[in-house]
């Protein structure tokens, strides 16, 4: 028998149920779930079941916030008991670093509008009357009063039977036996009762999703890993207490413990020792799956728990349960579009599907029906990882990223495992001269020329990146930015294309044009940066941890027919150098008899060169903010360009720059980046109007026309010392919520601290003074009018 539906979701656990829930209650009725098995016979059924707002990030954050208020209400939709335990989180902090993350975790919570206090030790026995704050030397704890825990199963039996009673289908004990791609775009999707004809098909697969993606050639980059628990016997303790403990998390245990009916539930990172299974794929007839206890491996967990709580150490264990969790390399989950398909969608690959089942489903069916979502996905987006992220990569990152779920997440810390994956031609050239690397879409991308050590505040790399931002603004620095995608688009209609496709005109021929991609709902897929090469020929760069998903964007999602259009992937073959600095122009002319001087290669334009005998094309522009030329280059000659590049910067002052450096020269000057240029923002959002040619079709034009901002980027200087912030702060007007900060860093060259923020448009005019909450205290910050650094653009263009 064939049928047909809209949807087809893949999986019936939190994450499955969720989509189905969501699609549903946005009208998309006409939808089926397949589970295997019974629902939340995967990972969800042996889930400790914490639900919290306790995340840093906005993103992230509101997917946390929107769990916790949805099983507040679906009781009340669905009958459904998911067993709401109001109880609050604590997360305990025994050293200054500590306290500057806990600080920061309610930061990031007060900016999405939620309720966090921090608490001294008093107030951690008062709600926690087993731990030991003494003996632990408790400094306080950031606690979150409106987080609790639920019972797995019910809270997806109510998502699927909220989606029932809207009109979707569940179907128990089917597996999905194969699935493909009509030429129709439709998929088939057959299973043990039968075949489905649908527009669309969601992998929630769960234990199961990399082979549900080998059956449409994706290997998509997740591990199962083992996580414990144990539930001790009854804690008499519990009885005498008013109230119901907090969820505790420790990192001196490197877990959580919470009440569980009269016992203790102890929730266990093995740090020392991380299990994954199932790397050859999780059988098909697993069912409840849990495995044999590893002693040794969390003993030494438990002793420290009982450390903390000694209430517990001798009481018996009555239940031991070792089941598995799905991670990704990074531990973010996967939620999108598939790689390279159309119509197929991720909700895979999360190491917490409880707590983000049904805001990732929101989103996901935000980004299905709508065309985006209404929260940035830049994290979760399964394209950010490329081809490189197989097998061996995400068994060995999952399980690096395992060992730091109870670490302190620094805003400087990079993974170990797995690195060199792309290395620029001039990779051995930076790393001679002291770069500290950090990934960017698999490229090593030199970050800072020095130490870099961790830290919530400044560090000895705040001096070093002083002096690189001062070799670029006083004399010229050459940085390696090769972690960028690059591709040629060419044919008789690349023009006409990527008029219809960027809100931006297209340059004339030796031009460049800045510009952003929209999605039909009007908000930005996408930024690149275009160079006119020929009349037929356009040079595109954009950010390396886009390059699929922009891949993807222009050849598969964007609904502009390619007729007459080639598109060819030049990123691994192209590196960039960027020389950058008042001296910039005579270290280039040194290089090469070209004229590079404004009259010959003027600002925002482009030009073949040969420079010290290489062919590249080179690009006057840059993020500096200063008279600066990329130069495109063939990446296996790279080596050699940074050679002479450097020899001939001698008499000139010739210095190195990271990444560090340009995050402080971009404030300077207010450029927009990554953390601005996102799917829930659009051109009036960012305040960047003037990169939109209205006066032509294109995709997004009339929605992004019609949007009406809720907040708009403004710049702000932190007044005082040592307070840079550090992304996701809350900002105040008085006693009003205004904002949140999503770049910033400390203007070397204008001697403040600066930072990008979305404000209310109560919040936004110049010489406002508002209040940022940072690592404890409450810092003035004073909106101002302009880029504080050359706002005339002369240094640009001279």
């Amino acid at each position: 028998m064939t049928e047909h539906a809209r949807v087809v979701v893949i999986g019936g656990g939190n994450m499955g149920a969720g989509v189905l829930y969501h699609l549903a209650h946005m009208g998309w009725t006409d939808c089926v779930l397949i589970e295997k098995a019974e629902l939340t016979s995967g990972a969800t059924w042996h889930a400790a079941g914490l639900v919290s707002r306790m995340v840093g990030g906005q993103a992230l954050g509101s997917i946390h916030d929107y769990g916790v208020d949805l099983y507040k209400r679906i009781e009340a939709e669905t009958d459904v008991g998911v067993s709401w335990h109001n109880c609050g989180s604590l997360r305990v902090a025994t050293s200054p670093d500590h306290m500057d993350w806990i600080n920061h975790i309610r930061d990031a919570i007060l900016a999405r509008g939620q309720d966090a206090h921090i608490i001294d030790a008093d107030e951690v026995a008062r709600l926690n009357p087993l731990y030991d704050v003494k003996a632990a030397g408790v400094l306080g704890a950031v606690y979150t009063p409106d987080d609790g825990h639920v019972d797995p199963s019910g809270t997806c039996q109510a998502m699927a039977k909220g989606a029932r009673q809207m009109g979707a289908k569940v179907r128990r004990n089917c597996r999905v036996t194969a699935t493909h791609q009509l030429p129709s775009g439709e998929w088939h999707v057959e299973t043990e009762q039968g075949t489905i004809i649908a527009q669309h098909v969601v992998n929630a697969g769960g234990y199961h999703a990399r082979q549900l993606g080998h059956m449409v050639g994706l290997d998509l980059p997740i591990t199962t890993m083992l996580h414990h628990y144990v539930v001790t016997d009854a804690v008499p303790e519990f009885k005498a207490m008013a109230h119901e403990i907090p969820v505790t998390r420790d990192d001196h245990f490197c877990g959580y413990v919470r009440r569980e009916q009269g016992s203790a539930l102890i929730g266990l990172y093995d740090k020392q020792d991380p299990q994954s299974v199932w790397l050859d794929g999780c059988p098909w007839d697993s069912v409840n799956a849990l495995f044999e206890p590893n002693w040794d491996g969390i003993t030494p967990w438990l002793e420290n728990c009982f450390e903390r709580m000694p209430a517990l150490m001798n009481r018996g264990i009555k239940r031991v349960v070792n089941g598995g969790i799905t991670y990704t390399p990074d531990g973010a989950m996967m939620l999108g579009p598939a790689p390279g398909l159309n119509n197929y969608w991720l909700a895979c690959g999360a190491t917490v599907g409880i707590a983000w089942g049904p805001g990732a489903g929101r989103a996901l069916a935000e980004w299905m029906v709508e065309g985006s979502a209404n929260i940035s996905t830049r994290a979760f987006d399964p394209r950010r990882f490329g081809l490189w992220a197989d097998a061996d990569f995400a068994r060995r990152r999952a399980t690096e990223d395992y060992t730091l779920r109870q670490a302190m997440p620094y805003p400087q810390h990079q993974r170990n495992s797995c690195r060199d994956i792309k290395r620029s031609g001039a990779y051995d050239r930076t790393a001679a001269l002291g770069a500290v690397f950090e990934e960017a879409g698999g490229w090593e991308r030199p970050r800072l020329y020095g130490d870099d050590p961790v830290g919530w505040r400044r560090t000895s790399a705040f001096d070093q990146a002083a002096a690189e931002c001062k070799t670029v603004r006083q004399q010229v620095g050459v940085a390696d930015l090769s972690a960028f995608a690059k591709f040629r688009i060419s044919g008789p209609r690349a023009e006409d294309w990527l008029n219809a496709v960027c809100a931006n005109r297209m340059p004339r021929v030796g031009r460049i044009c800045l510009t952003l991609l929209l999605n039909r709902k009007g908000t930005i897929e996408g930024e690149a940066t275009i160079a006119r090469t020929s009349p037929d020929s356009f040079h595109f760069v954009t950010g390396a941890p886009s390059e699929r998903r922009v891949w993807d964007w222009l050849t598969l999602h964007c609904g502009v027919p390619m007729d007459g259009v080639t598109i060819e992937n030049i990123t691994d073959e192209t590196g960039i150098l960027c020389l950058a600095g008042p001296n910039a122009r005579k270290v280039l002319s040194a290089c090469t008899s070209a004229d590079v001087s404004t009259g010959g290669l003027r600002w925002l334009s482009c030009t073949s060169l040969d420079v010290a005998g290489l062919p590249l094309l080179a690009m006057r522009l840059s993020f500096t903010g200063e008279l600066a030329y990329e130069l495109h280059a063939p990446n296996d000659k790279l080596g050699e360009l940074w050679d002479a590049l450097w020899e001939a910067g001698q008499p000139h002052g010739i210095g190195t720059f990271g990444t560090k450096a340009l995050d402080s020269l971009r404030l300077e000057k207010f450029y927009r980046g990554g953390h601005e240029l996102t799917n829930d923002a659009s051109h009036k959002d960012i305040c960047l109007e003037r990169f939109a040619a209205t006066d032509k079709a294109f995709v997004g034009r009339d929605a992004m026309m019609a949007r009406q901002p809720r907040s708009r980027v403004a710049l702000l200087m932190l007044n005082g010392e040592q307070t840079d912030a550090l992304l996701g702060e809350a900002v105040f007007l008085g006693d009003q919520l205004v904002g949140s900060i999503t770049s910033a860093a400390y203007g070397h060259c204008v001697g403040k601290s600066l930072a990008i923020a979305f404000l209310a448009d109560v919040a936004r005019a110049s010489g406002t003074v508002l209040t940022v909450s940072l690592l404890g205290q409450q810092v003035a910050a004073t909106v101002l009018a302009d880029a504080p650094w050359d706002p005339e653009n002369a240094r640009l263009k001279a």
